[in-house]
This record gives C-alpha cells, structure tokens and sequence, in this order.
C-alpha cells in the first residue's frame, strides 16, 4: 500500500519534508488510479515526480476521465477499483462519490472537494475517517480567512489581494 502522506506529498506538496528521501528510495512499483471528470490533467501527477516516482520506472497511472460524461464515473470507479491501485487520485465531488462508492479499502486521495464534510464524503476535515483523505477548496468557510492572514504574515504590506481561481 502507498502511504497517503506520501502520495499527498507528491499532490501537493503538503507533507513533503521527512517524505523526500524515502519516496526516492522506493523500489516497489506503485499504481495509482486516476479518475477525472473531464479530461484530466498530467499537472496533478507531476508533482510526484519531485519527490521520486517517475511514471514507467517506479510509478503506473491507470487513468481514467469521463470527458465530461458524469454518468459515466461509476462505471470508471468501478473499473479502476478491479485494477487494484495502491490509491485513487479523485477529482471533484463526483468522481470522490463514484470512488468512494466502489471501494472501501483502496484509499482515495480527494482533489477539489467543496466541503467534504456537509456533502457527506468525510466525517471531519481533522478526522477523515473511512479511506478518504485530501484536499478541501472550502472548509467552512474558514480556510479562506485562514489563508488571508498567513499571507498578510508573510506580506505585512500588502493593500489588495486578489484570488483567480
């Protein structure tokens, strides 16, 4: 199994310290299930390869991206749970739906989740419970403001902010 804190790691950099070294280390050939509701994209992934996994050496994408299809999603979940991945990369509300449907033992690493916890696809942001982990664009309305303030730390001048999402 892939450690999730790894994997974050490699998703965004969020854990990625102490991680460095043992995921460059790894021999095992890790497989990941990507599943997308739109095209998909090789930006997510690319992270992991600064911390080590290189895609046909020590890393295997199973991707999978309903082009837009939503109805198509459980089917594709469905499909990479049978691959066995050591973890499903799953983008948006939907496709964390279709994943966290299809399986409860593959751990699923959400992406853009609009509050996980009110739409019922994690107990809490602290404790996720289940095998969903991730990231969370809102989380109650209280990242946001989160965020603001750690930048005026870091840029006690700034006047104006601006967000392009």
């Amino acid at each position: 199994m892939i450690d999730r804190r790894t994997f974050l790691a490699g998703t965004g950099g969020l854990l990625a310290g102490p991680l460095v070294a043992e995921a460059q280390q790894a021999a095992k050939v890790f497989k990941v299930g990507e599943l997308h509701p739109g095209i998909g994209s090789e930006e997510r992934l690319a992270a992991l390869r600064e911390v080590g996994y290189v895609e046909g050496q020590n890393l295997v994408v199973e991707r999978r991206h309903a082009e837009g299809r939503l109805d198509r999603l459980p089917a594709l979940a469905t499909e990479l749970v049978g691959l066995k991945p050591d973890v499903i990369l799953a983008t948006g509300e939907t496709s964390i739906r279709a994943a966290k449907n299809a399986t409860k033992v593959i751990p699923i690493v959400m992406a853009f989740a609009d509050d996980p916890v009110g739409k019922g696809l994690v107990a809490s942001l602290a404790r996720p419970g289940g095998n969903i982990t991730g990231v969370s664009l809102v989380a109650a309305g209280t990242m946001a403001a989160k965020r603001v303030e750690v930048l005026k730390e870091v840029v006690p001048r700034a006047r104006r902010i601006a967000l392009l999402s």
